[in-house]
């Protein structure tokens, strides 16, 4: 997958979100941040120019310099919410969902209004830092990605 910029971000592909509200994380994207290793992800805002949503994952959370949003949101942590239920925790908002082997995770309908998305939606996957990985829906990436001359794979 390509890097849209020399020393830019790297894309692992592009993801698409089914009438079924499944989406599929790039290949790459799953073996790189072992997100189905848990059976279940976080996935938590994006930032206001990209939209869409990141995605970590408990044990790549909790030991991090942020894993006081799972230690100071116990339910969040061990899922005692709801599957696609947002917790507001400074500034972002938080949910877990179930992630399949394959990477297939299964979004909830009210998630799509809350992160202001649709099925049929394109999300661009892009690495972050070592902790999450970014499903963005728009921005300069997205809007770069879409005159990139190569070939950038739609899972």
């Amino acid at each position: 997958m390509p890097q849209m910029t020399k020393g830019g971000k790297f894309i692992f592909g592009k993801s698409r979100i089914r009438d079924d509200l499944t989406v599929r994380i790039p290949p790459q994207a799953v073996a790189e941040y072992d997100a189905a290793s848990e059976g279940r992800i976080y996935l938590f805002t994006g930032s206001k120019s990209t939209g869409g949503f990141c995605v970590t994952r408990r044990g790549l959370l909790e030991p991090s310099k942020l894993g006081h949003i799972l230690t100071e949101n116990p339910a969040l942590r061990d899922c005692r919410i709801p599957a696609g239920e947002f917790v507001r925790y400074k500034g972002r908002a938080y949910c877990w969902v179930p992630v399949s082997r394959e990477g297939i995770l299964q979004l909830i309908p009210g998630m799509l209004d809350f992160l202001d998305l649709l099925p049929g939606a394109t999300l661009l996957c892009i690495r972050s830092s070592d902790i999450a990985f970014t499903m963005g829906a728009r921005g300069p990436l997205v809007e770069r990605s879409r005159a990139y001359p190569g070939e950038i794979e739609t899972y």
